[in-house]
């Protein structure tokens, strides 16, 4: 009888832990409401257009950043993808509705080729797109970003000033929250794990 009581109270728990992990969060999105974001059209790793609402239906990350970057882009997208891997560890199904995008803002050194090349190295569904200044400088207003050229060093080197913050945006495009890349992947992907239903 003890024994079955137990079992009884493991189960009602096991029940519970999964209808919560299930349940929407109790309070909104940090960003409900934002004013940003909304379709555009780059290219994309094979030159051929990419649109934000080719995505329609699934969650997508965007981040504003440069191929070229020495330091800071590289570490932000490693953390953003580390934090998707362990969400997928976590939550297969869910993570693979996913979409991780990554723009190129450096309209000169920022290709197709050398986005595959960078995008490659962090994970296998992140994409990358670009495109001409005036485009680009559009769509990173509709993203609440910002991108600028640096001056050039006398060797023709340069440095593009950029916003470094990764959007998480719903199924239908609505803006949900921010990554903490800045903690880590664990905390990426406990962020995920919030909002991604």
């Amino acid at each position: 009888m003890l024994a079955r009581t137990y079992l009884s109270i493991a189960a009602a728990l096991t029940l519970a832990g999964c209808s919560a992990a299930n349940e929407a969060p109790a309070e909104p999105p940090p960003l409900e409401g934002a004013a940003i974001g909304g379709d555009f059209t780059l290219t994309g790793e094979t030159g051929e257009p990419v649109s934000f609402s080719d995505f329609d239906g699934q969650y997508r990350t965007i981040y504003f950043g440069y191929t070229y970057c020495p330091d800071v882009c590289p570490v932000d997208v490693q953390r953003a993808m580390a934090g998707l891997k362990l969400f997928e560890q976590q939550s297969p199904e869910l993570a693979a509705r996913i979409q991780p995008i990554f723009v190129g803002v450096d309209t000169e050194r920022d290709t197709p080729e050398v986005l595959t090349e960078f995008t490659d190295n962090f994970h296998p569904r992140l994409i990358g797109v670009t495109g001409d200044e005036e485009t680009l400088t559009k769509v990173a207003q509709q993203y609440a970003a910002s991108f600028s050229k640096g001056e050039e060093t006398e060797a023709g080197g340069y440095l593009v000033n950029h916003t470094n913050v990764t959007l998480l945006f719903g199924p239908n495009g609505e803006p949900l929250a921010t990554l903490p890349t800045d903690q880590g992947p664990e905390a990426v992907a406990a962020e995920l794990e919030k909002w991604v239903r």
